[in-house]
């Protein structure tokens, strides 16, 4: 077995003597990279985001950005990693001679001031500055620049180069303010042709190693194949199965949890392919929300609603599906829209695969019917789709926030009767569970203002909601209702227009 091995801008850099539950941000700060900052330890500030080269969308190889703070370091053995320090241009000797062009427009537009945040938004500008589409309907830069200067489309979320501010969505400034920093990601132009990192693109990422790294009696182990995931499950039960780590590294970090044993699954070619069938879309459990949006690309509208409601996107180029089914959190955002969309689950172990729907999957708090030794392998979402959806999701805050109740609407209305009604609910119960109750209510009764009150009733009705730091019970009921009414007044919307 091949030492652990990383490489860091260009150059490989050994992982051992690092513990085995060691993160990619103290990896890098102890070999002298201080670039990338602790700010939360939970993936919500941003501080510590650094570049990994993964398997691309539109082209061979995408610069992703990910929270440092959650990865192990062992999660990256075999791969590519960039900091901010690693984005400038040098010469021989290593010593900088010029700031990249995501740096140098931060520094002229004044987007940094204490600068504690900088290197991490530098990082995550730096990943939307190399997405290829975003490359391939950008304006000119000047043009940019001087639509950002004279303030025209102020509150825009995506600039006239193509920049999306959600790429910077799960990076925190406490000083500076964020109109300068938006300022320098709607500057920003193309990657010029002999951009080293954008000439990077055409070449495929590093194989996913196969990962036995061992240190003071704890291991991380990344198996090559499914079949000795399941056969590693059986031998060692007590394994923490991880895919992305946003949930693990936080348990590791805040909680200071520590497994003898860790099983990636993230590269599993198994557990990575999207495809869609006759009869239904089947994705990968390992494949992350942000390779699933764009690879779907809007074909799911239910699922195109919840992703940029999920977390960030520093936290969706590293999540999973499968990680956020495995959990078992009744406040997950994914289950009441898999719910809606009545999908299942393909659950596999060493003994084979068999499907379970996610409305029989959750058994309790925290609990499912997977069994010791089994994995999600999958999610399959049958087709047709529904025509009328939505997923309104209730938080603090608009976006990167956890929800106090979430539901998902999927209907089917014909010659103004609802013809099946399937609601996914989240917050209100100790599991995600479906409003069956409000379903009955609905299906086979006209969709007219009289049919929703009255159905509202009955959802606000549906589940166990309780009272806690994010909402009372009592809010809880009343915006299982008020969704229903908002439904039907964004349906009549758009059938009137």
């Amino acid at each position: 077995m091949v030492a652990a091995r990383i490489t860091v801008n260009g150059k490989e850099t050994p992982i051992s003597p690092a513990a085995a539950h060691t993160t990619v941000l103290d990896f890098l700060r102890d070999r002298g990279l201080t670039g990338t900052k602790e700010g939360c330890a939970e993936g919500e500030c941003g501080a510590c985001s650094v570049l990994v080269a993964r398997p691309g969308v539109n082209k061979p190889t995408d610069w992703v950005a990910v929270n440092a703070c959650l990865v192990p370091a062992a999660a990256l053995d075999g791969q590519e990693v960039v900091t901010s320090e690693g984005l400038a241009t040098v010469d021989a000797s290593g010593a900088p001679t010029a700031l990249h062009p995501v740096q140098e427009e931060m520094a002229v537009r004044g987007g940094s001031q204490c600068g504690y945040c900088t290197p991490g938004f530098i990082c995550s500008m730096a990943s939307e500055y190399y997405r290829p589409d975003r490359c391939a309907h950008s304006a000119d830069a000047p043009d940019a620049a001087s639509e950002s200067e004279s303030g025209s489309g102020s509150g825009s979320e995506h600039g006239p180069n193509g920049f999306d501010l959600h790429a910077l969505s799960g990076n925190l400034c406490r000083c500076t303010g964020y109109r300068p920093i938006r300022d320098a990601a709607f500057a920003v132009g193309s990657p010029p042709e002999d951009d080293v990192l954008a000439r990077r693109r055409e070449q495929s990422p590093p194989e996913a190693a196969a990962t036995e790294y061992a240190q003071d009696g704890s291991a991380f182990l990344r198996p090559g194949t499914l079949a000795e995931t399941v056969r590693l499950l059986r031998e060692r039960p007590e394994a923490v199965v991880v895919a992305g780590s946003t949930d693990w590294g936080v348990e590791v970090n805040i909680r200071s949890r520590r497994a003898s044993c860790v099983v990636a699954v993230d590269r599993l070619p198994e557990l990575r392919e999207l495809r869609v069938e006759s009869g239904h879309i089947e994705i990968g459990a390992a494949q992350t929300l942000t390779e699933i949006e764009r690879r779907l690309d809007g074909s799911v509208p239910l699922l195109a609603e919840l992703f940029p409601q999920f977390a960030s996107r520093l936290i969706r180029n590293s999540a999973t599906l499968g990680g956020n089914l495995g959990t078992g959190s009744p406040i997950g955002d994914s289950p009441p829209v898999l719910l809606a969309l009545e999908a299942s689950l393909l659950l596999a172990d060493a003994d084979g695969e068999r499907q379970v729907p996610l409305a029989d999957y959750f058994t309790g708090y925290r609990q499912s019917v997977r069994r010791p030794g089994e994995l999600i392998r999958a999610v399959r979402i049958p087709l047709p789709l529904s025509p009328v959806t939505a997923f309104h999701k209730i938080a603090k805050r608009r976006f990167d926030d956890i929800s106090s109740v979430a539901v998902a609407f999927a209907l089917d209305i014909e010659d103004g009767t609802v013809r099946k009604a399937r609601i996914g609910l989240g917050g209100v119960a100790a599991t995600p569970i479906r409003a069956l109750t409000t379903e009955a209510a609905l299906e086979g009764r006209a969709w007219t203002a009289q049919t929703v009150e009255a159905a509202a009733r009955v959802l606000r009705a549906e589940g166990t909601p309780m009272d806690d730091h994010r909402a009372s019970a009592g809010y809880r009921s009343a915006m299982l209702g008020q969704s229903l009414l908002k439904l039907y007044a964004q349906t009549t919307e758009a059938v009137s227009s």
